[in-house]
């Protein structure tokens, strides 16, 4: 599990919290609450009265198989979906009361395959939000994301996404999902498409980033032992309802559910599995 993040500062050049220098509101980190969400999608109920808490700088999980509900309720944060009931914080805001384009803007998003614009070169990918937020440093802004994320703009910023390996594509993604400094990080299933090298890269350069800028995160993956890795807490989900919301350790010592204790036992046989190949 990841230690808890030191407080935001500046890293490589990157001035995590301090005022854009076009004056657009600083990205400080902000706390994430869901509150007996519920949301009905074909006249089922995907998310069915979910409630939970993000602190401050703190990383949790959506773990769950497919249908589980994780990605949308991920994707009420940013309204991308709006529940029909319940209530969704960013901060003390209620998001439903907030622009969506604006809103958009200040939370960072990483959806599954990156969502490049593949006639863009990297650096413009990377500069897209500072860009929208008519911010006069969105150029420098996306460089230094780059250079965070290893991919300096002097040898991949001129590249177009087809130009890039897969893991690659999704660095850029996170660079451009960093680059106007947001409090909030919404990472939905971001390593899945790629291969295990690959994945594991990535996997690192995330964990790095995220106790380095000092970030809310709240991460959907599949993979449990990716969750351990990446996150504070771990929230299993099934049927659009929580199994149960714990740290891994405290799941293998007293799994709340049969459900929780056959992903366990499910998630460590594979481990194992992979580590006699």
């Amino acid at each position: 599990m990841v230690e808890p993040p030191p407080p935001p500062r500046e890293v490589s050049g990157f001035p995590v919290g301090a005022p854009p220098a076009s004056g657009s509101p600083a990205g400080q980190p902000r706390p994430l609450e869901a509150r007996d969400v519920r949301v009905v999608l074909g006249g089922v109920a995907a998310v069915d009265g979910v409630s939970l808490r993000v602190e401050v700088g703190r990383c949790v999980a959506l773990v769950g198989e497919s249908g589980a509900g994780k990605t949308t309720l991920l994707r009420c944060f940013n309204r991308m979906v709006v529940p029909a009931a319940g209530v969704v914080r960013v901060g003390d805001e209620d998001v439903v009361a907030q622009p969506a384009a604006s809103l958009r803007r200040r939370i960072g998003y990483v959806p599954q395959h990156g969502g490049l614009l593949p006639h863009w070169t990297v650096l413009r990918n990377a500069a897209m939000v500072p860009a929208l937020l008519e911010r006069d440093d969105a150029t420098d802004a996306a460089r230094a994301a780059l250079d965070l994320v290893g991919l300096p703009s002097a040898d991949y910023g001129a590249r177009f996404p087809r130009e890039l390996s897969g893991g690659q594509r999704q660095r850029v993604a996170l660079a451009r999902a960093i680059a106007a400094r947001p409090g909030v990080l919404l990472m939905d299933e971001p390593f899945g498409a790629l291969d295990a090298i690959s994945r594991s890269e990535v996997q690192e350069v995330c964990a790095r980033l995220r106790l380095e800028l000092g970030v809310t995160t709240l991460l959907v993956t599949h993979d449990l032992l990716e969750a351990d890795f990446l996150a504070d807490e771990i929230v299993v989900m099934r049927v659009g309802r929580v199994e149960q919301q714990a740290t891994l350790d405290a799941m293998l010592a007293a799994p709340a559910t049969p459900y929780v204790a056959s992903l366990l036992e499910r998630a460590l046989a594979g481990a194992r599995r992979r580590g006699d190949s």
